[in-house]
């Protein structure tokens, strides 16, 4: 017998997310599990500082606050809420939601999933924890609970989990994992997959100010429909999900610990208004190794902005970068940034001055605090010209550097906790494949020749962006196949290095999937040690892909 569709909902894309998307989703429509993704690499770190402090802390408090006001509406409507707010203790928020629920008189069954953390092989890290896959969570569920909670698993994990255990399958249905995973990724940043930091979010009539979460309505066969609430903001089409599906991506195969995900085999189609199909994914055996994602203080760090008003502007700069220049070389590490914000002949004094960002890094605070701070407000009458800073240096601040190394599964304990107390070993997969990049499928025909115009790649491409460890992606799609044989032969890596000279020097590679239409770029090292090192301007890479689609380049006119 078919067992019926389950719809997956999910109502957080990471810690602070907005506080009433559980409510929201709980009452919007019918659900049968509401999950939340509360967990990021630079969250890792914030939970692990909390815990230093307490430890008895370590998970997002947010949730239980959220769970305070829905669990009895969760309990009425009979949906299962999976989540990865355990972050460092999901035992302790399993037990403080068991607290909760008797509190509240309400009966539900709470279950967690350990196994995650190893850092007790790392000692020098602040966290060190294992990307779970979602096999934990199916015996929690499977085993009655109402609740499950996790530490680090994978994002996807959360809705693999919940469809193994609805559907019974098995480790090695590969193409129904993949494509739950690929539901997964959609879901797991929230609203992005309807209609939020969208690249065409200004065509139509569609109101983006407050977008609903989404929802998956997944099938025994892997296919899902991606939709959201009727009446709520926002929307869902083909675009929104092509851009969710490249984010935090790199190569066709996407690795998990559950399964590989053949990215390049997502089909995409309109299924109505609201609605996108998403079918014909691949999966492969999952590789033989765990991510562990380390996260360790990397020291302290400080900063200062200049304000460089009016004539002269380099020279100003270059006066200050003298100035300081003693005082510089007692600490590890300093860096000078000029962004050239002014304007000739402005007619706002803002609109007529530059910025000269100075970072300092040092193991030791008192070397980034007393120093900087003394030297830079000592040039207060004795530097440039209308001398300004944006605010005055603090006393330092600790920075956090991410790596990822990786484990077999036999170093891991993945163990199912469940509500009665039960603990359920979780096997580790019987079938693994190393990973290895795809050959480039052919590419299309190019277009004919004909008359050019210089524009904004923007003005045909979509793109998104993010971060992973100390790398970026940037993927770019198009919308139709004249713009994809464009796009195809037109982007190369050469050419995406010419555009964002900051990726000059770095290693970039070019994933091709045609299905989307799309080119996925991998850039190495642009980050620095990760988001919690701050190493550059936007420090997650969120915006990459927009300085990408703002830059000039000749567009056939046939497309524009």
């Amino acid at each position: 017998m078919t067992l019926r569709t389950l719809r997956i909902g999910n109502s957080s894309g990471f810690y602070g997310d907005r506080f009433d998307a559980m409510r929201e989703m709980l009452t919007g429509g019918e659900l049968d599990v509401l999950t939340g993704d509360y967990l990021a690499e630079l969250t890792m770190l914030i939970l692990g500082r909390d815990r230093l402090k307490d430890p008895g802390a370590g998970y997002a408090r947010t949730f239980l606050r959220q769970l305070e006001e829905c669990l009895g509406l969760a309990h009425e409507r009979s949906v299962k809420i999976v989540t990865n707010a355990g972050g460092l203790n999901p035992a302790g928020l399993a037990d403080a939601v068991r607290q909760l629920a008797d509190r509240l008189g309400i009966p539900v069954r709470v279950a967690h999933v350990e196994g995650d953390d190893l850092k007790d092989r790392h000692p020098d890290s602040l966290a060190a924890h294992a990307y779970l896959g979602g096999f934990g969570i199916a015996e929690c569920l499977k085993g009655g609970a109402d609740v499950v909670v996790t530490g680090r698993v994978t994002d996807a994990a959360l809705v693999t989990g919940p469809a193994a255990a609805h559907f019974g399958w098995r480790p090695t249905d590969h193409d129904r994992l993949a494509g739950a995973v690929v539901a997964g990724h959609v879901l797991e940043c929230g609203t992005q997959a309807t209609g939020g930091n969208y690249a065409f979010f200004d065509e139509g009539s569609h109101d983006v100010r407050r977008p609903g979460f989404p929802l998956a309505e997944l099938h025994e066969d892997g296919s899902c429909v991606i939709t959201k609430h009727p009446g709520s903001g926002g929307f869902v089409d083909v675009g929104t999900v092509t851009a969710q599906l490249l984010y935090e991506t790199g190569g066709a195969r996407y690795a998990g610990p559950d399964v590989t995900a053949r990215l390049d085999t997502v089909r995409l189609t309109k299924d109505g208004p609201d609605r996108v199909r998403i079918e014909g994914v691949r999966g492969e055996a999952p590789p033989p190794t765990l991510k562990v994602g380390l996260n360790r203080l990397g020291g302290f760090r400080n900063e200062v902005v200049f304000v460089l008003t009016g004539l002269g502007i380099e020279a100003k700069a270059e006066l200050v970068k003298g100035q300081l220049a003693e005082a510089l070389g007692k600490v590890a590490e300093a860096r000078w940034e000029l962004v050239r914000t002014d304007r000739p002949d402005a007619d706002t004094e803002e609109t007529a001055s530059a910025l000269l960002r100075l970072v300092v890094r040092d193991p030791r605070q008192e070397a980034v605090g007393r120093v900087l701070s003394g030297a830079a407000i000592e040039l207060a009458l004795a530097s440039y010209p209308g001398f300004h800073v944006l605010a005055p240096p603090g006393k330092g601040s600790p920075y956090g550097v991410f790596e990822d190394v990786y484990v077999p599964y036999g170093a891991v304990d993945h163990v199912a906790v469940l509500h009665d107390g039960r603990r359920i070993p979780v096997a580790p997969p019987q079938d693994t494949l190393v990973l290895e990049d795809l050959t480039e499928p052919p590419a299309p025909a190019p277009l004919p020749d004909g008359p050019v115009r210089r524009a904004p790649l923007g003005l045909l491409a979509g793109a998104r962006s993010g971060d992973k460890g100390g790398n970026a992606n940037v993927g770019v799609w198009v919308r139709t196949d004249e713009e994809w044989r464009w796009l195809a032969h037109t982007l190369t890596v050469d050419r995406f290095r010419e555009l964002l000279p900051e990726t000059r020097d770095l290693a970039v590679s070019r994933h091709v999937l045609p299905n989307l239409r799309a080119l996925n770029f991998v850039v190495e090292g642009i980050l620095g040690a990760g988001v919690a090192a701050q190493h550059r301007f936007d420090p997650q890479a969120k915006a990459l892909g927009e300085w990408l689609r703002s830059r000039h380049l000749d567009i056939p006119e046939a497309l524009l």
